[in-house]
């Protein structure tokens, strides 16, 4: 720090010594009472020698910038305007000192001329009793000369207005409290820039660069102003003095590139379209910034239309009265005397063979900036001095220019609280086959509509037809991309398969799954409601089979009743005696579950759908194993395990392998309902555009209570082809294997059809074949003993029983 004051100090002394010299009146300067800094790029560096020691450049033996000198001399006139105005700061003479600013690291001669005190400066840590006479500066105009001109000025909160200065980080008040501009950021450049990509659909697109502040900046604006579209940056390269523009061209013609974005000054801009028409490369879309989008040389080389469209985003046109007067009457005397002057440093322009005729035709661009910047200043200082404080306080200066609300040639200046302008538009130029630059298009900030470009005005280089820059084509309806690498517009197609859709606005890149209550089929767009699906009550099915249960209570009541009023007669009595009752009483509670596969499945339904079937049935064929063994015991077992039928009588084994079956198939359905209950479930995979209403039922959890029904039937069939042989009336075999061989027929059936449809009509099916089990005992155990009792008494008596029984020993002896 001490070597950097040092350093300042000694700059200062030279400064002083130089000023009190007699200067003779040339264009860069002009006295006044309050001063004006204008910097000016009119020179360009191409490229800056290595050095080891710190030196001063002469920028007129550099490159000549047209361009930048038609502003420099655009900010003489403004000045000259205003101090001729008897409304703006009458009575009030601007001054101003202009340099040639060519050089970012080694033009510090004239901020240091600029920002001096008496001829001298003071170091930023030792106060200063007075102050620069400068009160703004305006310029410089690229990024890069501004990020290292501001900071000087920032410290004693001079003002600084720049004309070109686009990189975003001078928004940030916090860094640069008194800067100013008139030039929109990149980010409003590149917003243009990415509605056009937009409006055309271009989406496979290279984005070429200059390798500073300003490239690097719009490089990120760009990046990220295209997160959120369909655009792809397929290619990016940073220009500098040494690029290889072969291999560039090379690269992008690799990635089928139709659409270039050039983002960077003149210089690198016109090096860029030269070498295209050199390389022969043809039949690309060419999209300029505001820098180099009104160049008035590139639209006239031989060979610029084989190259493509040339479409670019430029600093409205604005013709400002009287500049072209001043230049043929002011500038062109200026410019046949400057070459006998000699001035400060950076302040010859060294261009005695310029007419009036080609600065005027020079391109137009930042020209109402400039303009604008200048009269911002004036205005601003014409308000505080309206405050009669006597003197021009920096910091009042400051506000005043935020505060500015003016208007200029039909436009209304003001800034944002960043210091960036709130007004002015863009134009959107298409580089015609006369080598013009033709406003097709539009972009205001605060105006509706504010984008706007008028396709039939642009002449295509593919005949008429929007050129095409994408890198997959868009996929058919219902399909979706599966990405091809790391660009989200390089794709394959995927059709979305059922039950899932693609939402192309939302997510063109995946098949979203649809809801449980939804459906579609393949390839689709949007998802359907199902249609959901239960048996009601009133269903003519339903009623039908629910119809048929009431008719079983009855029949089951009427042979409930029979068989009480005929209880100690020999039918009753070999068909079970109380037993009997107990078979019709677990039917009855059977026949209950009938009615709960009907209506919209709940927790309770569920439940009651199975737990009295299982049950119940359980118990009535362990009533009919029990039947098949005594009657096989009492006329096979008893002679020859008599101590087995006397523990049977004695300890009555038919109650305790009835109530041993009933106790632990309740303990187990209660066991597994109560960790896995039936619940509704929504079946879904059998049909896409229904819901079946069913009963989810764990099988697993349930099988140890389904399996003893299959013991029971097995254990029946064994005992009843025991007793095969048996007299007739006590012979139950028949009856019994033909209500067992309806009952197995019946759920073979069932599951049948359980694996082929799962419709609605599977639960009509399902207690169809639950009431076909009830009547299978009750049509072939129970109606032909109430036949015997009705219609044939006599055999119903003991006497006729008894004759059986002899009949049966008398054959077993023999």
């Amino acid at each position: 720090m001490t070597h950097f004051i040092a350093a300042v100090c000694l700059v200062g002394h030279f400064l002083q010594g130089i000023t009190k010299s007699t200067l003779r009146h040339s264009e860069f300067q002009l006295e006044g009472d309050y001063l004006l800094g204008g910097l000016f790029d009119i020179h360009y560096i191409s490229s800056p020698p290595s050095q080891k020691r710190p030196e001063a450049i002469d920028c007129s033996r550099e490159i000549f910038l047209l361009p930048n000198y038609r502003r420099f001399q655009l900010m003489r006139f403004t000045v000259e305007e205003i101090n001729n105005s008897t409304t703006l700061l009458p009575n009030v003479t601007l001054g101003y000192e202009l340099f040639d600013h060519c050089s970012d690291t080694r033009s510090f001669t004239d901020i240091f001329k600029l920002i001096s005190v008496n001829g001298s400066i003071q170091p930023w840590r030792e106060p200063s009793k007075n102050q620069s006479k400068l009160i703004a500066l305006v310029g410089p105009f690229t990024s890069t000369h501004a990020l290292t001109v501001a900071p000087f000025f920032m410290v004693d909160h001079i003002p600084v207005v720049s004309y070109g200065g686009s990189a975003s980080v001078f928004s940030e008040k916090r860094k640069y409290p008194s800067f100013l501009r008139t030039v929109h950021p990149n980010q409003d450049t590149i917003g243009v820039t990415v509605m056009i990509l937009q409006h055309f659909d271009w989406r496979w697109v290279a984005f070429l660069h200059s390798d500073d502040d300003f490239g690097v900046d719009g490089l990120e604006m760009f990046i990220k102003r295209i997160k959120t579209t369909n655009i792809c940056l397929a290619y990016s390269k940073a220009l500098s003095e040494d690029t290889d523009y072969s291999l560039v061209f090379k690269q992008m013609e690799e990635q089928k590139l139709n659409v270039i974005i050039v983002f960077a000054p003149k210089i690198y801009a016109e090096a860029v379209i030269k070498t295209a028409i050199e390389q022969n490369i043809t039949n690309k879309v060419w999209i300029a910034d505001d820098g180099w989008s009104l160049n008035k040389m590139l639209p006239k080389l031989e060979g610029i239309g084989n190259i493509g469209t040339v479409l670019g985003v430029a600093q409205p046109v604005v013709t400002i009265p009287g500049f072209d007067d001043f230049i043929y009457f002011t500038a062109e005397r200026a410019l046949r005397a400057g070459a006998e002057q000699q001035m400060l440093c950076n302040q010859v322009c060294n261009c005695r063979n310029l007419t009036a005729g080609k600065i005027i035709a020079a391109d137009p661009s930042f020209s109402f900036p400039i303009y604008s910047a200048v009269h911002a200043v004036a205005q601003a200082l014409h308000n505080v001095l309206k405050c009669e404080t006597g003197r021009c306080d920096d910091f009042i200066m400051i506000v005043q220019l935020r505060k500015s609300n003016f208007t200029l040639l039909n436009q209304s200046v003001l800034f944002d609280e960043n210091g960036d302008p709130n007004f002015g538009h863009f134009s959107i130029v298409f580089w015609n086959h006369s080598g013009d630059a033709e406003e097709v298009g539009f972009y205001y900030f605060n105006q509706s509509p504010g984008f706007y470009i008028n396709n039939t005005q642009i002449q295509w280089h593919t005949g008429g037809e929007v050129p095409i820059a994408i890198c997959s084509p868009e996929c058919p309806t219902g399909y979706a991309k599966k990405t091809t690498g790391i660009h989200k517009c390089c794709f394959r197609c995927e059709i979305c398969p059922p039950e899932t859709y693609v939402n192309i606005t939302d997510d063109p890149y995946s098949c979203i799954s649809c809801k449980e209550t939804e459906w579609s089929k393949e390839g689709s767009t949007s998802c359907n409601l199902r249609l959901v699906e239960y048996v009601p009550f009133t269903d003519s099915r339903a009623i039908l089979v629910m119809a048929g249960t009431f008719i079983l209570l009855g029949l089951i009541l009427a042979v409930a009743l029979l068989f009480a009023v005929n209880y100690h007669t020999p039918v009753v009595r070999s068909a079970g005696g109380v037993m009997c009752f107990l078979i019709l009483g677990c039917l009855t509670l059977c026949s209950v579950s009938v009615f709960f596969y009907f209506g919209k499945p709940t927790n309770a339904s569920c439940v009651l759908r199975y737990f009295p079937f299982v049950l119940g049935y359980s118990v009535c064929l362990a009533c009919f194993v029990v039947r098949s063994f005594q009657i096989v015991c009492i006329f096979k077992i008893a002679a020859k395990f008599p101590k087995l039928q006397s523990w049977w009588i004695k300890y009555h084994g038919q109650w305790l392998l009835i109530t041993g079956t009933f106790s632990t198939q309740a303990m187990l359905i209660l066991i597994s309902f109560s960790f896995y209950p039936p619940r509704p479930y929504n079946e879904t995979s059998w049909y896409q555009d229904q819901i079946v209403l069913s009963c989810d039922l764990n099988l697993t959890a349930a099988s140890c209570s389904f399996i003893i029904l299959p013991f029971l039937c097995c254990l029946c069939f064994i005992f009843s082809y025991m007793g095969k042989d048996l007299p007739k009336n006590y012979n139950e075999a028949k009856a019994i294997t033909f209500c067992l061989l309806l009952l197995i027929l019946t759920w073979i059936v069932f599951a049948t059809e359980y694996l082929l449809y799962r419709g609605k009509y599977i639960h009509t099916l399902n207690a169809l074949a639950v009431l076909s089990s009830l009547y299978s005992f009750l049509l072939w155990y129970f109606i032909p003993k109430c036949y015997i009792m009705i219609f044939q008494a006599h055999k119903n008596t003991q006497k006729y029983f008894q004759g059986l029984i002899q009949t049966y020993t008398k054959t077993i002896s023999q």
